[in-house]
């Protein structure tokens, strides 16, 4: 039977792509078995790659303070990235490397059903919501496959940026404002667009 034990002790053993090669750990991602909230970043850093823990740099500080502000711990949701290992120098994930772990991913997302699923960056965005831009669509709620997604920008872009850093605490608190109507059996608002934004 697959559980998210057996996805992590495949990811750790895994050579499906070059950057099996340059880890040192990889980082199948953490949290608990029945996450209300899973979120999705890009790939580990430097220091996610030497714990084989993802989000426990800078930005994963942040992250937490996040989720604080919702009213949750790191440990009660689920934390993974889109791929599993570093790629060297930080450079942006190939797509060969992505389509290497997205089955790791898509395990993950269907032994999780998590409530709502959150985008970090626009690696795990385009999972999602190809063709479409951050800047576009973020903090918004969108029906894909059942469960409700939201796009936001990576933590670390507020290191980058301290204006992102507002827009990222502002559509935190959706996250929030969200699993609370779904919990309440409110129904939420469900932003539609037309043609390449029809995900349900």
């Amino acid at each position: 039977m697959d559980s998210i034990e057996k996805v992590a002790e495949e990811v750790r053993g895994c050579t499906l792509c070059a950057l099996a090669k340059g880890r040192k750990l990889a980082v199948p991602g953490e949290g608990p078995a029945n996450p209300p909230i899973m979120l999705i970043g890009e790939g580990p850093g430097f220091h996610e790659n030497e714990q084989g823990r993802p989000f426990v740099g800078p930005a994963g500080k942040f992250l937490e303070a996040l989720l604080g502000a919702i009213g949750f711990r790191r440990s009660e949701v689920f934390i993974a990235n889109v791929v599993k290992c570093r790629p060297p120098n930080n450079r942006d994930p190939l797509p060969g490397e992505i389509g290497a772990c997205d089955p790791y991913l898509q395990r993950q997302i269907e032994l999780l059903d998590p409530k709502i699923i959150v985008t970090l960056g626009r690696y795990s965005m385009a999972k999602f919501f190809p063709g479409q831009t951050i800047s576009r669509i973020h903090g918004q709620s969108r029906l894909r496959d059942g469960r409700f997604v939201i796009a936001m920008y990576h933590p670390a872009a507020a290191l980058h940026n301290p204006r992102l850093r507002t827009v990222i605490e502002d559509d935190f608190k959706k996250v929030g404002d969200l699993l609370n109507q779904l919990e309440s059996q409110v129904e939420p608002p469900v932003r539609e667009e037309p043609d390449q934004l029809r995900l349900f």
